[in-house]
């Protein structure tokens, strides 16, 4: 009876605070439903509105497939510069690190000793020669000759006397004597004769022997001169090409080429540079294929460096190694690069890129418009409608800004390149094309 009245009389303090409590809650519900409303509202016109994103055509063509191969540079040619004979070191007379020209001086060595060595050399061959001339000289064979002619008529004259004699001791016209005594003159005269003649031919066969030693010591001598002359010019190094010479490893003072060469320095060829690298038997089967047809010689090759740069000369393959490595299955390829600015050095790492095979009628696609989810790659396509469709594709080689595209997509179709994080299967965009050329 009391609750009853205290409901009835509105009045009360009670009812008064009843009342304001439940206008309260009202409102705040009424604003919250409200609220909620006009935000779904203004999320389905958001959904609503197409998705703007940039398109490309999936062309067809037949393009090069790229290569890449490591490689390292190496000298064209290297020369060790070394000290030929032993002597003291006396100047240097170069800027280390710098290109030298062929025939500039660089190592100067003390020569004074192989000086006196030519000199001594040049005096020897002088006697020889001197000698030579003397054994050369007839004078004895002369004498020689003269006696043996001289013999030769004292035993004419012996035979005459013979000859005379004879006849008239039978005779009995002279005595026996005489007769006994041409004889004897005439054998001591062919005894005189055959002495004669073996003195001539000693004295003939001594000259000949002399000659042949003094022109053998002539001919020591000569090769003495030019030994020591170049002993000599060993003591003067200089620049046996153009080149790039490294540091000098020996001081002023040193002594030098005591028991072996001793190396100075070393000078390498920096243009044209050569690059050195490796492929399997298909490869440079395919590269020979390309060599081989005049359209496609000579075959440019390009140099990508260590920070990924591409070496802005264009190389070309100049040399087949002669056989393939049993061990490794491969053949090493050699290829210059012209190098004016001479920014490559030897022994720098680096790869090859060439075009060792063609794709013919590739199905091509940018590389920015595949996606990863998972292991799968994914592009997103707009078919009729401008609904966005996703497909899974199977990719091949690339061909610069592009990839080849084995699977999942056709010529004509276009794919997604810009806004691919603004859609979703099934989603409608405002697609506007941009074509491949202008993304190249």
């Amino acid at each position: 009876m009391k609750i009853k009245n205290a409901f009835a009389d509105s009045s009360t303090p009670a009812w008064r605070a009843a009342i304001l409590s439940f206008l309260l809650v009202m409102s705040l519900v009424l604003a919250s439903c409200g609220g909620s409303t006009e935000q779904q509202e203004k999320a389905g016109a958001v959904a609503a509105a197409p998705v703007s994103v940039v398109i490309t055509p999936v062309i067809q063509q037949t393009v090069p497939i790229m290569t890449e191969f490591t490689a390292q540079t190496q000298a064209r040619d290297t020369v060790e510069l070394r000290a030929r004979v032993e002597a003291f070191l006396e100047g240097i007379h170069f800027q280390e690190g710098r290109p030298v020209k062929k025939g500039q001086l660089l190592f100067t060595l003390d020569k004074r000793k192989y000086e006196a060595e030519l000199q001594n050399a040049k005096a020897q061959l002088a006697k020889a020669k001197s000698d030579l001339q003397f054994a050369s000289e007839k004078v004895t064979v002369e004498s020689a000759r003269a006696n043996v002619e001289q013999a030769k008529a004292q035993l004419s004259k012996a035979d005459l006397d013979v000859t005379r004699l004879e006849p008239l001791a039978k005779e009995n016209a002279v005595p026996q004597q005489d007769l006994d005594n041409a004889l004897i003159q005439q054998k001591v005269a062919k005894a005189n004769v055959d002495a004669a003649q073996a003195n001539y031919e000693n004295v003939v066969l001594n000259q000949k022997v002399s000659v042949d030693q003094a022109t053998a010591a002539v001919q020591a001598g000569e090769a003495a001169v030019t030994n020591a002359d170049l002993d000599v010019s060993y003591c003067t190094i200089t620049a046996p090409m153009d080149g790039l010479i490294g540091q000098r490893l020996v001081s002023p003072g040193n002594l030098v080429g005591r028991g072996e060469p001793t190396l100075l320095a070393t000078i390498s060829t920096l243009d044209p540079l050569r690059v050195s690298f490796s492929l399997s038997e298909a490869e440079y089967l395919k590269i020979a294929e390309r060599m081989a047809s005049a359209a496609q010689r000579p075959l440019a090759l390009d140099l990508i460096l260590a920070d990924g740069s591409v070496f802005p000369h264009k190389g070309r393959a100049v040399i087949a190694e002669r056989a393939v490595d049993e061990k490794t299955g491969t053949l090493t390829i050699v290829a210059e690069f012209a190098n004016p600015e001479r920014l490559i050095r030897p022994g720098q790492f680096g790869k090859i890129r060439g075009a060792i095979d063609t794709a013919k009628d590739a199905v091509l696609i940018p590389q920015m418009a595949v996606m990863e989810e998972q292991s799968a790659k994914t592009v997103y396509v707009v078919e009729s409608g401008n609904k966005v469709a996703v497909r899974t594709v199977v990719l091949g080689d690339r061909y610069e800004n592009l990839v080849i595209v084995k699977e999942g997509v056709k010529p004509g179709e276009l794919v997604i390149i810009e806004g691919l994080q603004k859609v979703q299967p099934g989603t409608v965009v405002t697609p506007a094309e941009k074509s491949l050329a202008a993304e190249k």
